[in-house]
């Protein structure tokens, strides 16, 4: 069963890996969008982290629902309601039980990555977080290491496709070629969850 600290620990191992990688998330959001998605992810993680330090909830749903209202209110563009839709979602989702089990978690995640659907209208396909975080939804059945590595071969899979939802969209065809960095930073979350598991 997975408590509090565990979800504290995803939340913090995604800040550390958003910090560390914010360069390359912005060089892919350099040519497809507005050079911004590594800047204003390591913003708000900066914050999540902050804010769990200062207060921490004793519940899984309580971390993640805190963590997703960091986002909406300090980052900037898409991402953040995206991110924090993901999160707040997946944390309502997770209500207020001390314990959570991965298969709860993995229904849980679903319901947040629903919401991400219908708040930003994207499908699998369409070049997009969503081609990321589908695929991991899926694999989490099996465990957190197949859900990390399903995430990474969904965003890598990103490039040869055109991006039909979002700002790359409006590229057309120069979008193809291209590795998504909504989808490449969905995949650290997802690798973040695992690292929190492998403690």
């Amino acid at each position: 069963m997975l408590d509090a600290d565990f979800f504290r620990r995803w939340m913090t191992a995604t800040a550390a890996s958003v910090d560390r990688e914010a360069e390359r998330l912005t060089a892919l959001d350099s040519p497809i969008g507005d050079a911004d998605h590594g800047s204003n992810l390591q913003r708000g993680f900066k914050a999540v982290a902050a804010a769990l330090e200062k207060e921490a909830p004793d519940t899984p749903g309580g971390v993640l629902t805190l963590a997703g209202r960091q986002l909406i209110s300090t980052v900037g563009g898409a991402s953040g309601p995206l991110y924090g839709t993901l999160l707040r979602r997946t944390g309502k989702a997770l209500g207020d039980a001390a314990e959570v089990s991965a298969e709860q978690v993995a229904e849980a995640l679903r319901t947040g990555v629903d919401a991400v659907m219908t708040l930003g209208g994207a499908a699998p396909g369409d070049k997009t977080m969503i081609d990321a975080l589908v695929p991991a939804v899926d694999a989490l059945g099996d465990s957190f290491a197949a859900a990390r590595a399903a995430a990474e071969e969904g965003a890598v899979a990103t490039t040869p496709l055109q991006a039909r939802k979002g700002r790359a969209s409006y590229l057309g065809e120069r979008s193809i070629g291209h590795q998504d960095p909504g989808a490449t930073s969905s995949a650290l979350l997802v690798a973040a969850l695992a690292e929190a598991a492998d403690e």
